[in-house]
């Protein structure tokens, strides 16, 4: 989110901001829907380490660049106190058109997430990945919930960003397509009806992306420090390779759909504090348990994937999780205070080096 520092209010500056960054910023920079939001994004990388090296390196360059215009950059699901009628569309003919087909849901308060690719090696075992991961989706989300604050006030919930959103349609948890084939005659029928131009106007939770050769995981809210994003791509790379390899998650719960929803929901308002359905033995079992258990059978993929580390970064952000930190924050200096501290982490000091495997073009099996 780009910030005025005066007020610490959104500034809706990025169609003037775009033109005078430099370019070897704007390679990995793009518009959003919102005129206060800009999307950095990655390269393609052999691992997590190398991925999130570049994530500082692209946050500290914006930063640095951002400073002499008066601007200021921040990370969170939402911005605590903007409100909707202050909201700006982007110029860019994409965002013309979504307004064009969303109207005034267009205009609601921007949302921040975060998005990681996992790239699949073949187009049946990426459908296949993504039909088991909807199981795991609301772990990710309560870990994940960072945006507790709406419109000046406490939600109550760990991820508003989530019901926020959920007003779009194509979004949410999708249904188990069960084959590559199935995916293209759901998707196919859309764009032939001339529904949306092109599949990236669909805002599932999870999607596969047929063009990159990968699997997107979007469900997380967007993560205020490097660390964080570094924990929740660890885990959802192993969790990838998990299901596709060995196919962990339970299959009641893979096909009962009205409870990974439910599950979804309970994630969001409760976050870590969040006890989700266990269809096998219909009870509410606390997220933490969960979340432990999935991160022991991931350890031994993250150890082949050499991300152990920063799995391990996760297991702070289970203690330690971005709804509760921005709560404390607002006790300590009210809402202003909050986004003054969420720009003060923007940049973060990593140590190591990165993955000298790291390459561009394709995605390699398993990389994010």
């Amino acid at each position: 989110m780009l910030l005025d520092p005066e007020r610490w209010a959104l500034a809706y500056r990025l169609d003037d901001l775009l033109p005078v960054l430099s370019d070897g910023l704007t390679v990995n920079m793009s518009a959003e829907t919102h005129a206060c939001t800009l999307e950095l994004a990655g390269g393609v990388h052999s691992g997590v380490r190398a991925a999130v090296s570049e994530l500082a390196t692209l946050r500290a360059r914006l930063a640095t660049e951002l400073a002499p215009l008066g601007l200021r950059a921040a990370v969170a699901g939402t911005h605590p106190f903007a409100q909707g009628e202050d909201t700006e569309i982007s110029g860019g003919k994409r965002y013309q058109v979504l307004y064009e087909k969303m109207r005034e849901l267009a205009r609601r308060e921007p949302t921040f997430a975060l998005h990681v690719h996992v790239g699949v090696p073949d187009p049946e075992l990426a459908i296949l990945a993504a039909d088991r991961l909807r199981a795991h989706l609301p772990l990710i989300l309560a870990v994940s919930g960072n945006s507790p604050y709406w419109r000046g006030r406490d939600s109550g919930m760990a991820s508003f960003r989530t019901p926020l959103f959920q007003g779009f349609p194509r979004s949410g948890v999708p249904r188990r397509f069960g084959s590559y084939g199935a995916y293209v005659d759901a998707v196919d029928v859309m764009l032939r009806a001339e529904i949306f131009p092109d599949p990236t106007f669909i805002w599932w939770d999870v999607r596969v992306q047929p063009r990159l050769g990968t699997v997107e995981v979007r469900i997380a809210d967007a993560q205020t420090t490097v660390g964080a994003n570094a924990g929740i791509a660890a885990l959802i790379q192993a969790v990838v390779r998990l299901e596709a390899t060995e196919g962990y998650a339970a299959p009641e719960l893979v096909g009962a759909q009205e409870v990974l929803e439910e599950n979804r929901f309970i994630a969001a308002r409760d976050g870590m504090d969040a006890r989700l359905v266990d269809v096998r033995t219909a009870t509410q079992v606390p997220v933490r348990e969960q979340l432990e258990e999935l991160l022991s059978v991931c350890e031994p993929h993250a150890d082949d994937l050499g991300s152990r580390a920063e799995l391990d970064e996760l297991r702070m952000l289970m203690e330690s999780p971005g709804a509760a930190r921005q709560r404390a924050a607002v006790r300590e200096s009210g809402l202003s205070g909050l986004v003054s501290s969420l720009a003060s982490v923007f940049v973060e000091e990593r140590s190591g080096t990165p993955d000298p495997a790291a390459t561009a073009g394709s995605p390699a099996p398993g990389s994010p």
